[in-house]
């Protein structure tokens, strides 16, 4: 017995000692559970008869360094001071992206398409949720300063994990013209517990990148549109059910019935068009 007793002591100092490694695994890789990047970037706005101008843009980064964020600046073909700030999900690069940037194209916005450091060809290290943020508003602060584009015409897009960074960057920035925000979530760690991941993990002790848009929305300043697919597995729906809840008014709710994570769009087809038309009319009717 008392043989026994030892053997079920050590064993649970191994387990416990197990448990407390994978916890400061969590907690000093997660950025390697939500962030996605390649480096290969297969499709340009050349693929799709877009004309487009290269862009790389200076962030400050550690010890003094400059690092750079790639974009492609996508004119509108009709003069029109219109533009969409694109900021993508957590995987791949700007380059799976073209072909969604194009439907804003096709409504005559210009589009300025950026990958976040990491992403693509841009430069930096592994990202994390500040860097994301930091990378968003230096894309914002190219717009108005260097393109001289008036705050009031610039609508902020984000789909998934960069809809998170779109209401971010929104929050700081009112003057923004409209918000549009598609297949989001509410938070990291309620997404973590809708998925049931990581259940047995302590999760909001160690959790670093956290992502919280349903703390931020209720300070947005602008119109906002959401949009979500009601078969969506990655992010169930109801997150943005609730973010719309939490938001002030103006705003609006389109769940696309049958669509997934990353194709409301496809499904929706001409009707998408027509919602972002129609958000962008009222949103010029209130200025």
């Amino acid at each position: 017995m008392q043989m026994l007793f030892k053997l079920l002591f050590c064993l649970g100092v191994v387990a416990a000692i197990a448990y407390c490694t994978i916890c400061l695994y969590l907690y000093f890789q997660q950025p390697r559970f939500i962030f996605f990047p390649s480096s290969v970037i297969e499709r340009t706005p050349e693929s799709f008869g877009l004309p487009y101008e290269k862009v790389w843009l200076p962030v400050p980064a550690t010890f003094g360094k400059v690092e750079h964020i790639h974009g492609w600046w996508i004119k509108a073909n009709q003069l029109n001071p219109k533009v969409l700030l694109y900021l993508h999900g957590n995987g791949i690069n700007i380059g799976a992206n073209v072909a969604h940037a194009k439907r804003f194209h096709q409504l005559g916005f210009s589009v300025l398409l950026i990958d976040y450091r990491g992403y693509g060809r841009s430069e930096g290290s592994f990202p994390n949720e500040m860097r994301v943020y930091q990378d968003a508003a230096t894309a914002w602060n190219y717009l108005v300063q260097q393109r001289q584009i008036p705050q009031k015409e610039i609508y902020i897009y984000g789909h998934s994990l960069g809809g998170a960074i779109a209401i971010d960057l929104a929050v700081k920035h009112p003057e923004a013209a409209g918000l549009i925000v598609e297949s989001s979530f509410t938070s990291i760690q309620q997404l973590v517990t809708a998925r049931n991941m990581f259940s047995v993990f302590p999760v909001n002790l160690i959790l670093t990148q956290r992502f919280e848009s349903i703390k931020k929305v209720p300070r947005l300043k602008m119109p906002v549109l959401f949009i979500h697919g009601t078969a969506d597995s990655t992010v169930p729906a109801f997150m943005s059910k609730n973010l719309y809840a939490a938001a002030p008014e103006p705003k609006k709710l389109i769940l696309v019935p049958g669509a997934e994570h990353n194709n409301t769009a496809d499904v929706a087809g001409l009707q998408y068009l027509r919602w972002v038309q129609s958000f962008v009319e009222k949103v010029q009717a209130l200025k």
